[in-house]
């Protein structure tokens, strides 16, 4: 089992930052990789960003390709997405999740693992 904690979240105004955390607990060495996905009030759960545990290969979503920055401390077991040049249209809820074995980057129903969510707010 693997446990992930997300933190960080906050409210902003437009164009500017923020940096969440998932701090990941327990079985770590069975992910393959990590990711970031949102999900706001009324919508579908949206992926955001993945990244390979080993060798840091990072996808994102054209939505936040260029403002946004995923990154993974494997010394702390924590991951990172830097956000920066936030819109309104970011607001939602944002999880962290790992997944192991075959990983598919971007498909939420193929990881395993998820942290209860770290709310962000843009205001205009």
């Amino acid at each position: 089992q693997v446990q992930l904690v997300e933190s960080g979240g906050g409210s902003v105004q437009t164009g500017g930052s923020l940096r969440l955390s998932c701090a990941a607990s327990g079985d770590t060495a069975r992910t393959n990789c990590m990711g970031w996905f949102r999900q706001a009030p009324g919508k579908e759960r949206a992926w955001v960003a993945t990244v390979y545990t080993d060798g840091g290969m990072t996808y994102y979503d054209d939505s936040v390709k260029g403002r946004f920055t995923i990154s993974q401390d494997n010394a702390k077991n924590t991951l990172y997405l830097q956000m920066n040049s936030l819109k309104p249209e970011d607001t939602a809820m944002y999880f962290c999740a790992a997944q192991s074995g075959i990983c598919y980057i971007r498909t939420a129903s193929s990881f395993h693992y998820w942290g209860q969510g770290t709310q962000v707010t843009v205001s205009s």
